[in-house]
């Protein structure tokens, strides 16, 4: 039996110099230049309206912050009030004081990008605080994304708890959604015209960047619209966001396409069940679905690169497992081993972002042609539960944390804050400045305690290492 040997790759080979390396271990070097790390939230004015949920909250305080870090090397701590939003964030929850009127405003609420479970339950939430606690009446659904704040815009619809009754338990998005941003100053202008106060953005990383360059224009035009956004990804992949809603039903859904090929690889002699889950970038979906069943021999993520043949190959890998367990589970995520695909030409989504050829049936073809001929058939089934994982119904943890990040949302654009995103961190929501987002990325660090768990549950080795650790 071979030893269990993990290798330590170079950070530089998964994460390039311009972003910055976020995981479950190793939380953002804090630095004091104030052009790096500012948590500062912007504000549309001073709040100077008793809010309507005067002796019935307990209100938060506009001085409370969670720390960034919560480790410490021993070292005397040089935060004060006057560096403190370099190290922490804001707390979000109901503030005493609020900007807006919940008489008078008008507040917009858009889906974007990709589906994802908990849109619906997001969208209920906001109707229900902003309609039951801050008696705001005017609610518009915008549809079909930032699409619908175009020249070219579609309906929009009066959103009140009896129209949203029940859509929490619902998967996909009333609203609609799409990909791609018009440009800023129309969207502002459209914004301007319908008397919009406030506008919820809900989506990933390419709606926050739409986000942030709206509240740019914005600013530029004096407006006092406040712009929220309700960070969304299956990928679980935003910055300064542990756990992004969704992504628990995600894992739920992965985790039962995985168990479903485990049922198919051990019913064939040399069986291989064959999984691709989302994560183009993060492993994280792939990573945690992989630790919930505990049937997963093998786990590939885009931040470990891995080569196909050679001594130290995946093929080979393969072929020795299934002569000592005689069938496997592989999970991978889509936006690993991409550079084993040859594509002649990079194309492009709506939303700027690449598209990833199939790195699924890519593995399916090589593995498949790789036994084809040779004294050792195999049985491969390939699943990808990708649009079955996106589209489901939100299960009850999500439904909960939904909830709460909605009704946070509101407390915010309520005291006037804008260009920010309710985040999750250390357990608590917090308010995220726009630009703290800018040139970050949020992936697995291969020397992490994440990735060592999943190690842990395969008991995989490193792929691209001489030996084979094929206890299991």
């Amino acid at each position: 039996m071979a030893n269990h040997h993990l290798s330590k790759p170079d950070h530089q080979n998964h994460t390039s110099s311009n972003k910055e390396h976020l995981d479950d271990k190793k939380t953002p070097k804090i630095v004091r230049s104030p052009n790096t790390n500012n948590f500062s939230i912007t504000t549309l004015g001073e709040p100077n309206l008793t809010s309507p949920l005067y002796e019935k909250q307990n209100f938060i305080s506009e001085k409370e912050r969670v720390l960034v870090s919560i480790r410490s090397d021993g070292s005397k701590s040089a935060i004060n009030a006057a560096n403190i939003h370099h190290y922490a964030f804001e707390k979000s929850g109901p503030r005493y004081k609020i900007f807006f009127n919940p008489q008078t405003i008008k507040v917009g609420i858009i889906t974007c990008g990709g589906l994802c479970p908990g849109l619906n339950s997001i969208i209920y939430g906001l109707v229900r605080q902003l309609w039951n606690r801050y008696e705001v009446k005017n609610i518009v659904g915008i549809y079909f994304g930032y699409q619908g704040l175009s020249t070219q815009a579609s309906k929009m619809i009066n959103l009140s708890p009896e129209n949203v009754r029940d859509i929490h338990f619902l998967g996909g998005t009333i609203l609609g959604t799409s990909r791609g941003t018009p440009p800023a100053e129309e969207i502002v202008t459209n914004l301007a015209k319908h008397q919009f106060n406030i506008l919820f953005a809900i989506g990933g990383d390419g709606t926050m960047r739409g986000a942030h360059l709206i509240t740019e224009e914005i600013a530029k035009r004096n407006l006092k619209i406040s712009v929220i956004g309700i960070p969304k990804t299956i990928d679980n992949d935003i910055p300064y966001v542990i756990t992004s809603f969704g992504f628990e039903t995600a894992v739920e859904k992965a985790s039962d396409t995985i168990m479903a090929a485990h049922e198919e690889a051990r019913g064939h002699r040399n069986g291989i069940g064959l999984v691709k889950v989302m994560g183009r970038y993060s492993g994280y979906l792939a990573a945690h679905a992989t630790m919930s069943t505990g049937v997963v021999s093998l786990c590939l993520i885009p931040e470990i690169p891995f080569t196909l043949t050679g001594k130290r190959g995946l093929i080979p890998y393969i072929h020795q497992y299934l002569k000592q367990k005689s069938y496997m589970v592989i999970v991978v995520a889509e936006g690993a081993g991409q550079d084993l695909i040859k594509t002649p030409t990079i194309k492009y989504d709506a939303s700027g972002n690449k598209v990833l050829p199939d790195i699924g049936t890519f593995l399916k073809n090589e593995i498949n042609a790789a036994f084809k001929g040779k004294n050792f058939p195999i049985s491969l089934k390939y699943l990808d539960p990708s649009y079955y994982v996106r589209s489901a119904r939100p299960n009850c943890f999500d439904r909960v944390f939904c909830s709460r990040i909605a009704q946070n949302a509101v407390h915010a654009a309520m005291a006037g804050k804008t260009a920010m995103l309710i985040g999750y961190w250390h357990g608590e929501m917090t308010h995220v400045p726009f630009k703290s987002l800018y040139q970050r990325t949020k992936r697995i660090n291969p020397n992490g305690t994440l990735w060592f768990n999943v190690i842990e549950s395969t008991v995989q080795g490193d792929i691209n290492t001489e030996e084979y650790p094929l206890k299991h």
